[in-house]
């Protein structure tokens, strides 16, 4: 059990490890794929907790969730989307944190309203300014359109409530100059009027300024919500609260990506199995690999039935099916 776990989070070989061939080493640990980590819930309270879903194996979604502080991965949840009963599966499992920090997305904010009310939000900032940014480009020609960049490059600069409340009146300010163009139409009667890319052929109208609408329109949408500044608040201001998912991104996402990366040739089940391990191997109390052996585990794995087609993977139906979230066949989709 702990060679396969080193071949699969480490650079050594099969060969190696065997002190054989790779042949010798698979034949001697497939059984060990039955063995499925689990971090088991805490009921810790966390200052801040930081959530985000990457995409890794055959087009998996894994939920992932750390403590802010340590960095420790304290849950994970597979799914194939971020949807609302995937995050509140994974929430559902952990004690409402004091501050929790992501990048956005409406199913995760249903399910954050749903499991933890009381939880103040912090979105990251580095997501915010590369979402106004897209909708800017990196050289916008007017000055509505300069003005707004340069007030989402400000934001990851930003480190004190004085500076805070100077981009606040900055964006008020914005409004103040070119708010006028965010309600702008253009009618497809109207002399010269270009159709933009992915406007429906019936459509009588859209909005002129529509990506200049849709930067501007998160800022504020996020100032309203006080979701920008949270790590700046009196209260919160001594516990170091993170203001981007970089911590997360760079911590969990990336090696994860990399391990499968390395070990692109396994079947998707065992990249996701080796995804289980090295999230609960990082995890805040993991046992050794060899102490979660159980009888059951040398017995051969039962054969995994898909019972429809459109089911990714080893999942099968199950009563919340039709928001993403599986129920397990075989080991493929357990929650830790």
């Amino acid at each position: 059990m702990d060679s396969l776990v080193k071949w699969m989070l480490g650079n050594a070989t099969q060969a190696d490890l065997a002190g054989g061939t790779g042949r010798t080493f698979r034949h001697h640990t497939a059984w060990c794929w039955n063995v499925a980590p689990v971090i088991e819930r805490d009921g810790v309270i966390y200052d801040e907790v930081q959530l985000d879903g990457t995409y890794l194996a055959d087009g998996w979604c894994l939920l992932v969730a750390i403590d802010g502080s340590s960095g420790n991965v304290i849950a994970i949840q597979w799914t194939d989307t971020e949807k609302h009963a995937s995050w509140k599966a994974l929430l559902e499992r952990i004690a409402p944190p004091r501050v929790v920090v992501i990048d956005g997305g409406q199913g995760l904010l249903s399910a954050l309203k749903d499991c933890w009310p009381e939880a103040r939000i912090q979105r990251c900032l580095v997501h915010v300014r590369r979402n106004v940014h897209r909708q800017t480009t990196q050289n916008p020609r007017t000055d509505a359109g300069k003005a707004l960049f340069r007030l989402a490059s400000a934001l990851t600069g930003i480190e004190s409530q004085e500076q805070a409340t100077t981009w606040l009146t900055t964006l008020n300010g914005w409004k103040a100059e070119y708010g006028h163009l965010l309600n702008a139409k253009t009618r497809a009667t109207d002399r010269g009027a270009i159709r933009p890319a992915g406007t429906s052929a019936a459509a009588t109208w859209w909005w002129t300024h529509a990506r200049l609408r849709k930067g501007y329109g998160l800022l504020e949408r996020l100032a309203k919500r006080e979701h920008l500044f949270t790590f700046l608040e009196p209260e919160l201001a001594q516990l170091g609260i993170n203001r981007t998912t970089n911590k997360i991104e760079g911590g969990v996402n990336a090696p994860l990506k990399d391990l499968l990366r390395r070990h692109r040739g396994m079947p998707s089940s065992h990249q996701r199995r080796a995804a289980d391990w090295w999230c609960y191997l990082h995890s805040p109390a993991p046992a050794p690999p060899s102490s979660l052996i159980r009888p059951k585990h040398w017995q051969p794995a039962e054969p995994v039935i898909v019972e429809q087609d459109e089911i990714p993977g080893d999942y099968g139906t199950a009563t919340t099916a039709e928001e993403g979230l599986w129920a397990r066949k075989g080991w493929a989709g357990r929650s830790t």
